[in-house]
């Protein structure tokens, strides 16, 4: 399998300073043993310590349960299935996993193909919803830019549907997709979606932002 590499810049939150990091269109065997080795004991610290201080269960970070592990397995070999990566200081900062099989349901793209997010989680390092400065910032919206890169290069106009954990709702609000509401077929998570207009206001704001 042939890896294209990416170069993009996140933010280093202490300094302010840009951090060279690659951007990999596939999940390969060092970022699984990243988030075996790095990842996980990093989370479990986390949690640990918020036992320590008695905070909510239903305030844990949501995705505190995933295994990279199986869920990459689940599709390997399967063209319509792709992933992303994000690597930087040596580590693994980000990974995202996508679907090329679903069909968008807002009213005025219902029925067009959409890159469909199955999973988007950073390293726990940098996600400042778990109680600490994050170390790294970008990760999530490079994540997210590679994936309507992603609709345009499949034809689909940057079309985007997910499913958010509830702790990232505000987050895709936040960037300008549509949110329809829960989905009581898929959890009860609200599911968001971007358009083709809106993956282009999306782009244009990435790019003022990087001037």
């Amino acid at each position: 399998m042939t890896v294209d590499v990416s170069k993009i810049y996140l933010l280093d939150v202490a300094t302010g300073a840009d951090v060279e990091a690659e951007l990999r269109d596939a999940i390969e065997q060092a970022q699984l043993d990243d988030w075996q080795t790095k990842w996980r004991p990093a989370l479990l610290t986390i949690l640990q310590e918020l036992v320590r201080k008695g905070v909510p269960f239903d305030q844990w970070p949501q995705s505190w349960h995933w295994d990279w592990s199986k869920k990459t397995a689940r599709v390997q070999g399967l063209l319509a299935f792709r992933g992303f990566s994000i690597v930087a200081l040596g580590e693994t900062q980000g990974m995202a996993q996508v679907d090329l099989t679903k069909a968008a349901r807002e009213a005025n793209q219902r029925g067009k193909p959409l890159v469909y997010l199955d999973y988007l989680e950073v390293a726990p390092w940098n996600r400042p919803d778990l109680g600490n400065a994050p170390r790294l910032r970008g990760v999530g919206s490079a994540l997210i830019t590679a994936a309507v890169a992603l609709s345009e290069d499949e034809g689909f106009k940057g079309r985007l549907g997910l499913h958010s954990l509830p702790q990232a709702d505000n987050f895709y609000r936040k960037i300008g997709m549509t949110d329809l509401g829960q989905d009581a077929a898929y959890q009860n998570l609200r599911y968001f979606e971007m358009t083709s207009e809106q993956a282009r206001a999306f782009f244009e704001k990435e790019e003022n932002d990087e001037t």
